[in-house]
């Protein structure tokens, strides 16, 4: 996961740096607030960040403002540090927008702890997000289904007839007996996908994307 930090102080800047770095994560650091505005407007824009309360241009409490401020496609947690530890700093910070806070100096065990419940609030928002999304397709497959099933069911009714009007030996009975069953396969397709209410998905393409597993998703109405 890509880690922002904006902290004025080098030597400060430098062993966050590092220790993030050597906790897994990929870091982006800048000295002041522009700077992190400026990184924030790119596509790959990290969703972590770590940010000093006073520092050149933007201060903190302003950065975070505009960024919450910002319509953005993926959400952001935000982790302020400052020596300002008095609980009307703390406030104000977490009403700026802040999702956590650190009073400096800090303990490395407790910004390790802090920046990965940050990582994993994320990781939830994300699946969420994925989960809703899915389920708004289904719900459109579910009314696409809905309208094709009746012209199917009109389709699927003229081919029987047709049938019982063609002798099994005429070679037109098999063309007409292979559409009927691949109506048939639609049909009971369209019905499945109408009866599933709860989200199930499975991977495809060895994992490059998810699905919805309508066999799962169909077995579990019962349960």
């Amino acid at each position: 996961m890509r880690v922002l930090i904006a902290e004025d102080d080098l030597t400060s800047r430098l062993m966050l740096q590092a220790a993030l770095r050597k906790w897994g994560y990929d870091v982006c650091a800048v000295a002041d607030g522009d700077a992190a505005w400026a990184a924030m407007q790119g596509q790959d824009a990290p969703q972590l960040l770590l940010l000093d309360w006073v520092m050149p241009g933007r201060d903190g409490l302003t950065l975070c403002r505009d960024l919450r401020q910002q319509a953005r496609p993926l959400p952001l947690h935000i982790i302020m540090l400052t020596a300002r530890g008095a609980r009307g700093d703390i406030i104000q910070g977490l009403e700026s927008g802040a999702d956590d806070y650190i009073a400096k100096p800090y303990d490395s065990d407790e910004l390790r702890a802090r920046t990965q419940v940050g990582q994993r609030i994320l990781e939830l928002q994300a699946a969420a997000a994925e989960e809703q999304r899915l389920h708004g397709v289904l719900e459109m497959a579910g009314a696409v289904c809905h309208e094709l099933n009746q012209p199917l069911q009109y389709v699927l009714g003229y081919a029987e007839l047709l049938l019982q009007d063609i002798h099994p030996s005429d070679p037109l009975y098999r063309r007409l007996a292979g559409i009927k069953d691949g109506i048939d396969r639609v049909a009971a397709l369209t019905r499945k996908v109408m009866t599933v209410t709860r989200y199930r998905a499975k991977d495809y393409m060895d994992g490059q994307g998810t699905i919805v597993d309508l066999e799962a998703a169909s077995r579990d109405q019962g349960r």
